[in-house]
């Protein structure tokens, strides 16, 4: 796989083969606390994913898609906790079960556990990683810091020289916060002048606080009242964030560096299907496996009610087409406040992430996105170019016309 393509849209699974574990201590992350909702089932076999499951899910997961190219999402936690002999096997067994078929891989890493062996297999196996940075050194240290709280800024850039060195394909994922979100243009640049960066996959963080007798502090969806996390953005500066970085992209990157959420603005004017869940008209196609076989609706969505169930007892095909993963997919559409649906933005937005939809409308209505008055910003803002480039499009032309238009 050379690239995620802006247009595409396959059902796949991220399966994290370690499940929440982490040698990192982010933050803002959100998925650290999950552990506890495995470490009770009693197909709780350590952190870590069997060899019988390994087998059942590649088997299953080659079974289940209808394109001619399968790819395999790794994620995690840290899905390098688990030993390269995992992942080498993981290879003999899609080859194996899948009998000709193009298979691929993407892995997820935080990238300080990454080795000269580890490069020299993702290099000969042509696996892409999806590597977390979130920007210069001050931005990326605010946040995500070892067990130790030290900063890991300098081990991410050991890492991506070492992939650099060893031709190994790589896309930056970067989250959004406040450490970063007021310095736009300096976290741009750094992606693409300094790590000579093609492809940039940004994440706003939002999350609410809300203390459990368990231990977890993270909020639900449906939590009422919930104090937004000191760490997240806010909507207006989401909206300005996006706009300084398009057009500093519009005026000299476009068709050379491939920003995604720009991507998928384009998808949502062509009417297309973009290709990130959380601007498509409906989303579940992209369920969470955790190391024990457990299926989730999503990776924002991994608690016990959008559990699917277990792939030893139900399989995986039943799980993701079954009728609780089909109503999750298509909540996304039906719940949308009229706000949302007689939206001019509608086509590009479709109420974004249904995790962040716990405001309330003008007319009081609840189900409105957190950031919607971020994204009005920057839709009103890009509209022009936008139109511009889709119209290129129709008639033949690449969109990258549009940088000696304006």
């Amino acid at each position: 796989m050379n690239c995620i393509y802006p247009f595409a849209r396959p059902l796949y699974v991220m399966a994290k083969a370690a499940g929440p574990l982490c040698n990192l201590r982010c933050k803002y992350c959100y998925y650290l606390e999950k552990q506890h909702l495995t470490e009770n089932r009693k197909t709780f076999n350590g952190n870590s994913m069997s060899d019988e499951l390994l087998e059942c899910y590649v088997r299953d997961y080659i079974q289940l898609q209808q394109t001619p190219e399968v790819l395999f999402t790794w994620h995690g936690g840290e899905p390098m906790l688990r030993p390269l002999s995992f992942y080498k096997q993981a290879v003999r067994l899609q080859r194996y079960y899948g009998r000709g078929r193009q298979i691929s891989n993407s892995i997820q890493t935080n990238g300080t556990l990454l080795t000269p062996e580890w490069c020299q297999f993702l290099h000969d196996e042509g696996w892409l990683v999806g590597l977390s940075i979130d920007g210069t050194q001050p931005m990326h240290d605010a946040y995500r810091q070892d067990a130790k709280g030290q900063g890991t800024w300098q081990r991410v850039m050991d890492a991506i020289h070492m992939l650099q060195d060893y031709g190994v394909e790589w896309n930056a994922m970067a989250t959004v916060n406040h450490a970063n979100v007021g310095l736009p243009l300096e976290f741009y640049k750094f992606f693409r002048d300094e790590l000579h960066c093609q492809f940039l996959q940004l994440s706003p963080v939002v999350e609410r606080i809300l203390k459990h007798s368990d231990g977890r502090h993270l909020a639900q969806l449906f939590d009422e009242n919930c104090p937004i996390a000191p760490y997240s953005v806010k909507p207006v500066e989401w909206g300005h964030f996006l706009c300084a970085i398009f057009d500093e992209w519009v005026k000299h990157d476009v068709g050379k560096t491939f920003v995604q959420v720009f991507d998928a603005t384009l998808a949502g004017w062509m009417g297309v299907t973009p290709g990130i869940c959380v601007y498509a008209e409906e989303c579940g196609h992209a369920v969470v496996m955790e190391h024990n076989g457990d299926v989730y609706s999503c990776d924002h969505f991994v608690f016990p009610q959008y559990r699917l169930g277990n792939i030893r007892r139900q399989g995986l095909p039943d799980l993701v087409y079954g009728e609780k993963q089909t109503t999750f997919s298509r909540l996304k559409k039906e719940s949308l406040p009229r706000q949302c649906r007689q939206c001019e933005w509608l086509k590009a937005c479709h109420g974004e992430c249904p995790r962040l939809r716990f405001l309330n409308t003008a007319d009081g209505e609840p189900g409105l996105n957190y950031l919607c008055a971020g994204y009005q910003i920057y839709f009103q803002h890009v509209a022009p170019y936008m139109d511009f480039m889709r119209n290129e499009l129709l008639a033949g032309r690449p969109a990258y016309g549009v940088m000696n238009a304006f």
